[in-house]
């Protein structure tokens, strides 16, 4: 799995789900999220160090948005804290930590429905002043 997260309001702009972790699965979220939210002037991209993001196709699609890049910097695992906070409430409550899905397309629907029905519109975060990433960002506009 690859997801966007826009860190300022904690909702999720971009998912996709995949067998391999070739650069087409980091392609498709980045695809995806400035059709829900076009990136503003000067918008940074944090990531890891995996190959899929400094892969020079990957790199071509920063550059021709308009994303500047930023990569987790070795050995501090406080860069990424918000998408692994992410990630690990996400395996929690589909089960995903606990049970092997029946298929890839159960774990691409569960992942789906969590983060469309759940988590970007329901989950409250204390960061946020105990509101949802959608409630949010209603509030802000």
């Amino acid at each position: 799995m690859a997801a966007i997260l826009a860190f300022w309001s904690r909702q999720i702009v971009g998912c996709a789900c995949a067998p391999t972790l070739h650069t087409s699965l980091v392609l498709a979220p980045l695809t995806d999220a400035p059709q829900r939210r076009p990136p503003a002037a000067g918008l940074l991209h944090h990531s890891d160090r995996g190959s899929q993001y400094v892969d020079g196709d990957y790199l071509a699609a920063l550059s021709s948005a308009g994303i500047e890049r930023s990569l987790i910097r070795a050995g501090n695992c406080y860069d990424h804290a918000a998408m692994e906070s992410f990630w690990s409430t996400l395996k929690s409550a589909t089960g995903l930590d606990e049970a092997i899905p029946v298929s890839r397309n159960h774990t691409t629907l569960a992942v789906f429905d969590y983060i469309e029905t759940f988590y970007n519109p329901k989950r409250c975060h204390s960061s946020l002043g105990n509101l949802s990433p959608v409630v949010f960002e209603k509030n802000i506009h």
